[in-house]
C-alpha cells in the first residue's frame, strides 16, 4: 500500500510539471508550429503552382517547337518542290537542245549526203561524158604504135 501511497504522491507533485509542459505544448503549437506549417502549406501550394506553371510553360514550348518544326518541314518540301520544278524545266531545256542539235545534225547529214550524191552524179556524167573520148585517144594511140613501131623497126 506504501508502494500505491508514493505513487500517487509522486502523480500529485509531477501534475504541475504535466499542467506546464501541456501549457508549453499548446504554447508552441499555437504560436511556432501552425505558423510554420501554414507556411510550409503555402510553400507547398507555391510550389505546386510553380510546377504546373512550368509544366504549362513547357507544353506551350513543345507545342511552339512542333509547330515550328512543321512549319520547317512544309517550307523544305515546298523548297524540295521548287528544286524539282527546276530540275524537270533543266531536264525538259537540256532534252529540247538535245532534239534541236539532233535534228541540225540530221539535217546538216542529209544535206552532205545530197552534196555528195549530187558531185557523184556529176562526176559520174563528167566520167561518162569524157570516156568515149579518153578510150578513143587511147584507142588511136594504141593504134598509131604499132605501125610506129613497124616502120620503126624495118
Amino acid at each position: 500500500m506504501q508502494i500505491l501511497r508514493e505513487l500517487g504522491w509522486l502523480f500529485l507533485k509531477s501534475v504541475p510539471t504535466i499542467i506546464l509542459f501541456l501549457l508549453f505544448y499548446w504554447f508552441l503549437r499555437a504560436n511556432f508550429f501552425k505558423p510554420l506549417e501554414r507556411t510550409l502549406a503555402e510553400r507547398k501550394a507555391r510550389i505546386e503552382k510553380a510546377r504546373a506553371e512550368a509544366e504549362a510553360v513547357q507544353a506551350a514550348a513543345k507545342d511552339k517547337t512542333q509547330s515550328y518544326e512543321d512549319a520547317l518541314r512544309k517550307a523544305r518540301l515546298g523548297v524540295f518542290a521548287e528544286q524539282e520544278t527546276a530540275r524537270q524545266v533543266a531536264l525538259e531545256g537540256r532534252a529540247k537542245i538535245l532534239r534541236e542539235a539532233r535534228s541540225a545534225a540530221q539535217e546538216t547529214v542529209r544535206a552532205q549526203k545530197e552534196r555528195i550524191s549530187r558531185e557523184f552524179a556529176a562526176a559520174r556524167t563528167q566520167l561518162e561524158s569524157e570516156t568515149a573520148a579518153i578510150a578513143s585517144r587511147i584507142a588511136q594511140r594504141i593504134l598509131e604504135r604499132p605501125a610506129a613501131l613497124l616502120g620503126g623497126s624495118r
